[in-house]
């Protein structure tokens, strides 16, 4: 590591403030602290550049992206001085953990000058370009398998209009969501239980790949509900805002926990589960339960739970449930493998990027 220099952050990267939330729509991308926001007809940005949040929750996240896009005012434009790799300086500031560099408990905010003064280690270029490309390889792999879920997800979606939306059958009685689902509320203390390791389903790590979180009890700080096996979590949290609709399958291991922010809908029969998925997600559907929101909060609103279940429900004729599940069972299972194989090259991207940015792991050598 000898040809390895230090240097203040700000003599690697320079930085650029994000502007006012345009109002107008277009097919520009427009990213805040928490990704793609919108989508503009206006730039502010070209080619590869990278997004800092600044400010809130989502203080010090960090995003790549090489096309035109607006950066807007809760965030940041990074772009690197002196001859610097683009992608490179996208894993640097990752590792570096932005958020921890925040000033404020509540309401925490990155400044430049704040950035500016943190003290980086940087390889030469060629180097910088190794290293990008290594872990470049692995979101690569994530980012194909990731677009193969979406497709999966809309064939899925095309399947259950056909069948229950576009061709309802005269025959199928009305009913509620409670008629064919239990509302499941099993409640745990993971601090009880200090020593052992949760799979912990919360609202960031559904908003990060829907990959659960391992966290030991003494590090979880409120009760949360057991996960049981072939279930819907729900999120109650702003869902007008961010839609967040988590299935379970067969695979759900018994140290399974979610949040409380998450409703928990259990199928009285598992042959009810794709179906209630697809109906809770069907837009009319989740849009009428997410329009019963409430609060005085703007950021933190919820709905009450009872509008899940009292949400109107066809009671489907077991025949059409069969069908309906034949062929979409294979999709889902495939969405679940790519998902476990997502978790584990994201496993991978954590375990090297610390070291291949350390210079602790030289290309070649992982």
């Amino acid at each position: 590591m000898n040809d390895w220099k230090k240097y203040k952050l700000g003599e690697v990267v320079s930085w650029g403030n994000g502007k006012e939330r345009p109002k107008d729509k277009g097919p520009i991308p427009v990213y805040g602290g928490n990704g793609v926001l919108d989508y503009t007809n206006r730039n502010n940005y070209e080619g590869e550049t990278v997004i800092v949040g600044r400010v809130g929750a989502y203080c010090g996240s960090v995003y790549y992206t090489n096309q035109s896009i607006w950066v807007s005012d809760n965030a940041l434009a990074a772009k690197p001085k002196n001859g610097n790799d683009t992608k490179f300086l996208y894993y640097l500031l990752q590792h570096l953990n932005l958020n921890g560099y925040a000033e404020g408990s509540t309401h925490p905010l990155v400044t430049q000058r704040l950035l500016n003064s943190i003290d980086v280690v940087v390889p030469p270029i060629v180097e910088q370009r190794r290293i990008a490309g290594v872990l470049s390889s692995l979101d690569d792999k994530i980012d194909l398998l990731n677009r193969e879920n979406a497709t999966l997800e809309a064939l899925a979606k095309t399947l259950f209009l056909h069948y229950f939306i576009e061709n309802p059958d005269p025959t199928w009685k009305e009913g509620k969501v409670s008629d064919v689902s239990f509302h499941c509320k099993d409640s745990i203390n993971p601090q009880k239980y200090s020593d052992k390791t949760f799979l912990h389903y919360s609202i960031p790590a559904y908003d990060k790949g829907q990959r659960p979180i391992e966290e030991q009890g003494q590090n979880i700080q409120s009760n949360k509900y057991v996960i049981p096996l072939n279930c819907i979590l729900f999120s109650k949290l702003n869902p007008h805002k961010d839609k967040r609709v988590w299935l379970m399958l067969d695979d759900v291991q018994p140290n399974a926990i979610c949040s409380t922010e998450f409703q928990i809908v259990k199928p009285q029969d598992d042959k009810w589960l794709y179906f209630l998925y697809g109906w809770l997600t069907y837009k009319e559907n989740y849009d009428k339960i997410a329009s019963g929101v409430s609060g005085t909060s703007g950021s933190h609103q919820r709905i009450d739970p009872k509008v899940i279940f009292d949400n109107e429900c066809p009671i489907v004729d077991d025949e059409s449930l069969a069908q309906y599940n034949e062929q979409v069972k294979p999709i889902f299972e495939k969405i679940k493998s790519n998902l476990k194989q997502m978790q584990t090259l994201s496993v991978q991207r954590a375990t090297l990027l610390p070291r291949l940015i350390s210079g602790e792991v030289k290309v070649g050598e992982h």
